[in-house]
């Protein structure tokens, strides 16, 4: 009778571990995801990385602000505006939606096929790669199978051509290879891919420029406060002067991607206003507390 109890408290046992760790397992093996098309990526981790560590800074922050005695409220502006812009610069750096577009279109899935599908088409042009989508609509049966999101990267010369090569070895979809191909035209007037790699280039040192000035900023703060603030001045300034380079080096001649049924109109992302608003933020706070301070 104990050898029987014994059995049917490990079967019990066994079921309830089962149950904790059976998800995705055939048969008792190993975890195995057998779905044909895998989830794309709906978040970059290094911002995930950026957006916690800045918020975990901050809740640090609000944790011993009340054994703050004197300054309170300027102390509390001037740490949120800084850790603010510190984010931004950082996801701005990272980010890729700088210049974006985004349309509904009907197109084959395969180049000289007649069978078209229609799908959301995204692209999101960051300073050191592109982003583009693709998403068949709900009309289709298995439209969750069509659900691509793929990164091509400019950061050297010729380095977009190697990654439209790749994507025509890998087969991507018809659209995504239509877009991807824009990117790698070089002939004059055609040159779109290369006056983003230039805007993105050097915008992408100006952003470097600023996280610099943004960290010797924080010293001085704390040592010496009136070159604080000049140092964030500073920084407000490098990051307007990168909104206005970017804007100088985009294609003089706007990039239309036309489909059927819809074409992608380019406009600026929520990276480059975020820049915008995080440099005017840093240069009207600095003007305000130098006037503050001449006014007493």
């Amino acid at each position: 009778m104990n050898t029987e109890g014994l059995a049917s408290e490990s079967r019990e046992s066994w079921r309830m571990l089962r149950g904790w760790f059976d998800a995705f397992r055939s048969d008792g093996g190993p975890t195995l995801y057998t779905f044909a098309n895998r989830t794309p990526v709906t978040e970059d981790v290094r911002n995930v990385l950026i957006y916690v560590s800045f918020s975990t800074i901050f809740v640090a922050f609000l944790i011993v602000f009340p054994g703050i005695r004197k300054e309170k409220f300027s102390t509390f502006i001037s740490v949120t505006i800084s850790l603010f812009v510190g984010a931004v610069i950082l996801i701005s750096n990272y980010g890729t939606e700088w210049h974006v577009a985004q349309a509904t279109i009907s197109s084959p899935y395969k180049a000289f096929s007649r069978e078209k599908i229609f799908a959301d088409v995204g692209v999101k042009i960051g300073l050191n790669s592109v982003n583009i989508t693709l998403q068949a609509t709900a009309i289709h049966k298995r439209s969750e199978d069509i659900n691509y999101n793929e990164r091509f990267r400019w950061v050297g010369a010729t380095e977009m051509k190697q990654e439209y090569r790749h994507a025509l070895v890998k087969g991507l979809p018809f659209p995504l290879l239509t877009i991807a191909e824009y990117f790698t035209q070089e002939l004059e007037g055609f040159c779109w891919g290369r006056r983003y790699r230039l805007a993105g280039y050097y915008s992408y040192i100006l952003l470097w420029a600023a996280f610099s000035l943004w960290l010797l900023m924080n010293i001085l703060l704390c040592t010496v406060p009136r070159y604080g603030a000049y140092t964030m001045q500073l920084t407000g300034l490098v990051m307007l002067l990168t909104n206005a380079i970017y804007t100088y080096l985009l294609p003089r001649k706007p990039l239309v991607i036309p489909f059927e049924g819809g074409a992608l109109h380019f406009k600026y992302g929520w990276c480059f206003w975020i820049v915008l608003a995080a440099g005017e933020s840093k240069t009207f706070t600095t003007i305000s507390h130098f006037n503050c301070g001449n006014g007493s």
